[in-house]
């Protein structure tokens, strides 16, 4: 057994959702053996692929066959839009067969939270657990965005602050114009001096 490091918490959840989706483990088994590098700025996760297409972490001093550096802002991205946010970021070197069935699996990983409840509270329970929770996320996000609507309409009309692009793409035209206009004029002067 290997002794507890930060990489087993990490193998450990995604060695889970593998266990979620059969249609991954079949798409990484074709890659057993091989070895992949997963960069989040300092922590560095070092994997090998298994014969059962699962993970497992990757023999020390051995060259990644792939390295899939992961921008800086992750977590946010990750919060905004999920794993694929995160990848439209990623920078990734090396075999593109791996990257690609890499990046496939890890963009449509998806935690089957409700079949993970069930097991302590029972189908029923773990379906309106589930739910209930979606349903909070949703009002989350529907409220998050009524206030930044009804902070935009405050700032745009009853206290403006901001201006609308199109009222200052009118705006800069104009100064455009003007500008051109008072060359003209002021060359017009030089001349008649």
């Amino acid at each position: 057994m290997l002794p507890f490091s930060p990489i087993q918490p990490v193998l450990q959840g995604l060695n889970h959702l593998l266990g979620q989706a059969s249609w991954a483990r079949d798409r990484l088994k074709d890659y057993q053996g091989r070895q992949a590098r997963l960069g989040l700025g300092p922590v560095v996760l070092n994997l090998a692929i298994t014969t059962e297409g699962t993970f497992t972490p990757a023999v020390e001093g051995g060259e990644p066959d792939v390295a899939i550096a992961l921008p800086v802002d992750a977590p946010l991205r990750m919060m905004q839009g999920g794993v694929a946010e995160v990848m439209k970021g990623a920078q990734v070197t090396g075999a593109a067969d791996l990257a690609d069935a890499l990046g496939y699996v890890l963009r449509n990983l998806r935690w089957d939270a409700e079949e993970d409840l069930s097991q302590f509270v029972g189908d029923i329970t773990a379906h309106r657990i589930v739910k209930g929770a979606e349903s909070f996320v949703a009002w989350q996000k529907d409220a998050a965005t009524r206030v930044g609507e009804n902070l935009t309409e405050y700032l745009l009309h009853e206290n403006p602050q901001l201006v609308k692009q199109d009222t200052f793409a009118i705006f800069s035209n104009d100064v455009a114009t003007l500008r051109a206009q008072m060359d003209a004029l002021e060359k017009r002067l030089a001349k008649l001096k």
